[in-house]
Order: C-alpha cells, then structure tokens, then sequence
C-alpha cells in the first residue's frame, strides 16, 4: 500500500523495523524534524518488541521463559505495545494472538526475512501450542509481564500499525499541517487534509496499484499472503499465524484491506479475515468493518462501506 503524494504534499521514504515506511507532510518545511520523530519512535519500539534482536525486551523474556513461568519489569514502551496487543486479541476474539511466535520459529522466520529467504530450505519443527494470549498478565501501573512457558511474544500483527498511530499522533502535537504516516502497508493520517484528502494506492504483491481510495480521516491497513514468504522443506509459508491450529493461515485471501478509526483496528480486522479465509466477509460485514478481499486469482469481493471504484471514502 502506498500514499500517493500530491502537489503540495512533501514525502519522505526510509528503511526501520524490517519494512519500507514512508511520512508525508503537507508542510514541507516540516518533513525532516517528521522523519527524525518517526526514527526514533521506531528505534524505541525495535529495541523493545523485536524478535529479531537477541537484546529486545521481547528477546530477554523469552529467554527466562524458555522452560518455566517468567515474569519482567519492563519499559513504558514495551507495556504500550504489549497492552495493544492484547486489546486486539480481546477485540477479534483471539483470531490476532501476540503468543504465537514459537509457531512462527518453528516454521522458519526466526531472523529477518532477508536472511530466512536466503536459505537453502528449512525443516518445520513441531511445537506444543500456543501459549494463548490469556495466560499474558499485564499490570500496567507496574510495567510488569507474568508469562506462561515457552512463551515468545510475535507483536509484529499488531505493533506496526500501533507504531503508525502513535507516530502519527505524535506528529500532530509537535508539528503544523498534516502528516501520513505508511509503515509497511499501515497508514495512519493526523492533522490537517490535504483539500481533497489523503489518496492512498492498494497495491498487489508485485507492486502494481489495484485500487486508489481517499482518507479523510480513517486508517487503512492491508495484510498480505503474498510479500513475507519464505520455502521450508514441507512448503511456501507466510508469516500469519492462525492461532486455533498452531500453523500458517490458509492462504485463501492474497490480501485484505480494511478501514478503521485507527490503524491498530483496521490491521486487526485484516489480519483476523487472513485467518477467517472463507468465512471472513461475513464476519466483517457483521463487525461493521469496511474491506477489500482480493483472492489469489484476482478476483475481488468488499464489504459494505468500503469505497467503490471511484475510489471516494465511505
């Protein structure tokens, strides 16, 4: 997903957490001292969520949990991200689960994807379950987390589209105008609109626009089957888990767009159709969520709200 930045619209586009994210500005004065809030924000939520960094406070809990219950005190950012996480578990019923990262080790991404698609093949490796999102404890006041077992904590369903919104937010109150933030496919929009909103392009896998659609306020996120896969010795795999099985989602969707009043919902909502498959539009229409469901062969169903091929916003 892209926003397509208009003749007044300043944009800027740099590589964190693993993806390409992009801040656009409607000020263009503005845009460096953006970018620089966007940065830090995000080198504050790598060093406290990632899985890949063998000194993230996500790594270190799953290192004293590896074989009994561990507990941690841990930093206003990590409880953030955390208590997100788990709001988005309570909202889609645990469809979007952040106790799923054993499944995702096991099946193979356990680095960054460069390094996971750069191997030879990969053996899955069984494990027990997931954890469940239930068995999480957060005392917020505290900053302190209760895990169960071998629970490794994956908030990458959930922490790049909280991450927009808090940077976006954070934008609003430091800075004049109006801003975009995209991370990876997860756009959030604060301040003021340019005069005929926010044009925001979804894209396919190999990057070609399939719909453009306007913001006026609302987030938009897509979750896709297609972009983080990667081969094992049993099969392509991507990187949604669907938490009742304890594997790889059913790639029935190439990918889900939804809109929302916030990016953490809005990816709650398509990560939880990329798990539904089949039975996801009905379960989105009953939510009242906007979407656009596009199969693996092109084909393209929406719920009632999402924009027609004008492309306007409901």
């Amino acid at each position: 997903m892209d926003i397509l930045s208009g003749p007044r619209v300043a944009k800027s586009t740099f590589e964190a957490i693993g993806t390409t994210n992009s801040v656009l500005v409607t000020r263009p004065e503005v845009l460096p001292e953006a970018v620089e809030i966007a940065r830090r924000h995000l080198r504050e939520v790598d060093r406290a969520v990632s899985r890949f960094r063998p000194d993230s406070e996500v790594s270190l809990l799953a290192a004293r949990a590896r074989r009994a219950p561990a507990e941690a005190f841990v930093s206003p950012t990590f409880a953030a991200y955390l208590q997100a996480a788990l709001r988005v578990a309570r909202l889609t019923g645990g469809l979007v689960d952040p106790t799923v990262g054993s499944v995702l080790v096991a099946e193979g991404y356990d680095a960054d994807l460069d390094v996971v698609r750069a191997r030879p093949g990969f053996h899955q490796v069984r494990v027990a379950g997931v954890p469940q999102w239930h068995t999480v404890h957060l005392n917020v006041s505290g900053r302190r987390v209760a895990v169960a077992p071998g629970t490794l904590l994956d908030l990458g369903a959930s922490a790049k589209a909280y991450a927009a919104d808090c940077i976006a937010a954070l934008l609003a109150e430091s800075l004049p105008g109006g801003f975009a933030v995209n991370l990876g496919g997860d756009v959030a929009v604060s301040g003021d609109l340019p005069p005929q909103g926010w044009s925001v392009g979804i894209e396919s896998a190999s990057g070609s626009v399939r719909q453009v659609v306007t913001s006026t306020g609302q987030a938009i996120a897509t979750s896709s089957t297609q972009l983080r896969v990667w081969d094992t010795d049993d099969g392509p795999r991507h990187h949604i888990v669907d938490p009742r099985t304890g594997h790889t989602a059913l790639a029935v969707w190439a990918q889900v767009s939804c809109a929302a009043a916030s990016c953490l919902k809005a990816n709650a909502a398509s990560t939880a159709a990329v798990v539904l498959g089949a039975d996801a539009p009905e379960w989105l229409t009953d939510h009242g969520i906007p979407a656009r469901l596009e199969h693996r062969d092109g084909r393209v169903l929406t719920t009632p709200g999402w924009p027609d091929g004008a492309g306007r916003a409901a």
